[in-house]
């Protein structure tokens, strides 16, 4: 396994940067979450594989490209790097929700390419906005954290009203949630 620390798996939108109802399409609406670029760099050089996860279900819809996820992903790496951390890899779906592919989440297709990609064991940190995130984490055994930035406050609601299991952690946003992972209780 890479490191001695646990991988971390991160959602993006909502978690890294501002969630917009109309999809984040381009590099000009991407805006990171206060802290959180200093959050994933703080959890990298603390020796924890990040990983980020996301649905991209604009792609299939046809609001953006592939190309203009890409564009995303290297400003963001390069953002979190200027903060002297580093992202260890990035998996996204491309899919429609309707497409029953193995990578969306709630599937555990990303975790699973992630693990073999990076040499990654089993355990570690899910850290998402969203009851499907959450669902993932617990399917792939991973310790979960739901941040109330994003979908968070709502998704929490519809978590304890459908009978899921809570989060095992509960943060105000990734930078409190950098915390938990590497103080934890």
């Amino acid at each position: 396994m890479m490191g001695d620390r646990l991988p971390v798996y991160l959602d993006r939108d909502g978690v890294i940067n501002a969630n917009r109802a109309d999809y984040v399409r381009s590099l000009s609406q991407w805006e990171p979450i206060q802290g959180s670029l200093e959050a994933v760099a703080r959890l990298s050089s603390s020796g924890h594989p990040v990983i980020i996860l996301t649905n991209q279900s604009a792609i299939a819809r046809g609001y953006c490209t592939e190309d203009d996820v890409r564009k995303i992903h290297a400003r963001m790496k390069q953002m979190v790097e200027e903060c002297g951390g580093a992202i260890t890899g990035m998996y996204y779906c491309p899919h429609h929700p309707d497409d029953g592919c193995s990578c969306r989440k709630p599937a555990t297709g990303m975790i699973e390419l992630a693990r073999m990609e990076h040499g990654l064991g089993v355990g570690g940190w899910m850290v998402g906005d969203a009851a499907s995130d959450m669902e993932m984490g617990l399917k792939a055994g991973l310790s979960t954290i739901l941040v109330l930035t994003g979908r968070g406050t709502v998704q929490l609601e519809e978590i304890r009203k459908s009978g899921m299991p809570e989060p095992d952690y509960i943060a105000a946003d990734l930078a409190e949630a950098s915390l938990i992972i590497l103080h934890p209780l």
